[in-house]
């Protein structure tokens, strides 16, 4: 970052003296207030809640323009980097700042696909939950659990130690995802295949069995490796902001990833393509397209308490960029499994129309996000609803340690710790 040409200059109507703090500019995007000595200087915070005028760091990985409906990783747009690269490309490029060329691909590819195994105690560890528990609980346990197993990559401030538990992490999250599937089900778990692609891997190892062989769909593969692609990195959102505050305390990579794993949880953040689909099972349940109508003006009515999941964006303020792309891979799938014509995706279909139409959500920005249109491809595919939050978290995995990676790197890193705007009683003796 570099000095922007003028200064901020902070006054207060008080009479106390006027502050000048110091403005910076990146490569795109909005200036920022450099505030960092504002109490030292005057005595006071600011005020943020959700942080949405805070800039927490500076970071060279991902920028989102939402007005525009732009997403750049390492300055590629998303658009070109879904159809002209794959997974493996991506996690080289948010890693190393760079695409890989032929050799470098190989060999990134080669470490990943010899690291997919986990340590076979893990299946004992994965005994000790039900059966029907969910599976983002399953997960959070087991990427914390990693720790346990590989004592050579736990040393945070040491850069060999990050690079091969980068590699280990990436590598074993499929795993670790379909172990948790194929134990939920009660079924043998499937060993990784080292001739198949990272995408067509995890497709085995969750619908794979002993009993014959698992023939990789050229189409769902292609699927499956673009939800990883959009899901990948996206700046410094929830889950990416937990992971970089709980890596500032020097804990190890793989009880970061746990925190992101855990924070992603939430329906608000990775569960929203959960939300979505199980928001359609509902419609579907009162009576279909024939009542989408109804389910309209119970949304436009504030007093309801009904959402329209799967619609609108937090950071865009435009078309998200990457609903497009997983619109196109929506149409490719339901096409490839004869899937058109299904209920459910009839009701998609309709309600996506509506949404597109409708002046209240068109007024609104309300576009379909790539949660809307994943969920629906996740479910095409044969994922289970309460999965789906585990396919996001492997596929963030990536992100998470890009970014962690790159504050630990930061001279200027320090152990995060927000302020308050304190208002409980003031100090008082007890009787």
């Amino acid at each position: 970052m570099k000095l922007a040409d003028n200064k901020s200059t902070l006054s207060f109507s008080n009479g106390s003296p006027a502050v000048e703090l110091p403005v910076y500019q990146g490569t795109i995007g909005p200036d920022v207030i450099d505030i960092r000595k504002l109490y030292a200087q005057t005595g006071m915070f600011t005020y943020d809640p959700g942080f949405m005028s805070t800039a927490a760091c500076q970071s060279a990985i991902t920028y989102i323009d939402g007005d525009k409906g732009e997403l750049l990783y390492r300055g590629y747009p998303i658009e070109q980097l879904a159809q002209k690269c794959n997974y493996m490309d991506t996690c080289y490029l948010l890693l190393n700042g760079e695409l890989p060329n032929a050799a470098q691909k190989a060999d990134f590819e080669d470490r990943v696909t010899k690291h997919t195994m986990v340590n076979e105690q893990m299946q004992f560890f994965l005994r000790g939950f039900r059966r029907d528990a969910h599976p983002m609980a399953v997960l959070t346990g087991l990427v914390g659990g990693l720790s346990a197993f590989y004592h050579d990559s736990t040393d945070i401030n040491n850069p060999e130690h990050r690079e091969i538990s980068a590699i280990r992490l990436i590598a074993k999250m499929p795993t670790l995802v379909a172990m948790a599937y194929k134990y939920g089900k009660g079924e043998p778990y499937m060993y990784p295949q080292n001739n198949l692609s990272y995408a067509g891997n995890f497709l085995r190892m969750m619908f794979g069995t002993p009993c014959e062989d698992y023939k990789v769909n050229p189409v769902i593969e292609k699927a499956m490796d673009r939800i990883f692609i959009l899901h990948a990195d996206h700046e410094q959102n929830a889950s990416t902001s937990t992971v970089r505050l709980c890596g500032s305390s020097g804990t190890n990579p793989f009880a970061a990833i746990a925190a992101g794993v855990a924070c992603l949880w939430g329906p608000a953040h990775g569960g929203a393509n959960e939300a979505a689909l199980n928001m359609l099972y509902d419609i579907q349940k009162q009576g279909g397209v024939e009542k989408i109508g109804e389910f309209i003006k119970q949304v436009k009515d504030k007093n309801s308490g009904v959402k329209l999941m799967g619609f609108g964006h937090r950071v865009y303020k435009n078309y998200d960029p990457r609903a497009k792309l997983m619109q196109e891979t929506c149409n490719e799938v339901l096409a490839a499994m004869g899937l058109e014509k299904d209920p459910l995706f009839a009701l998609a279909k309709a309600l996506e129309k509506i949404a597109l139409e409708d002046e209240y959500f068109v007024s609104r920005k309300l576009y379909p996000n790539v949660d809307f249109y994943s969920g629906i491809v996740q479910r095409a595919i044969g994922i289970p609803v309460n999965l789906f939050t585990g396919i996001f978290a492997l596929a963030r995995t990536v992100g998470w340690i890009a970014q962690l990676n790159e504050m630990i790197a930061d001279p200027e890193y320090k152990i995060g710790r927000p302020r308050q705007l304190y208002v409980g009683s003031p100090r008082r003796d007890v009787p």
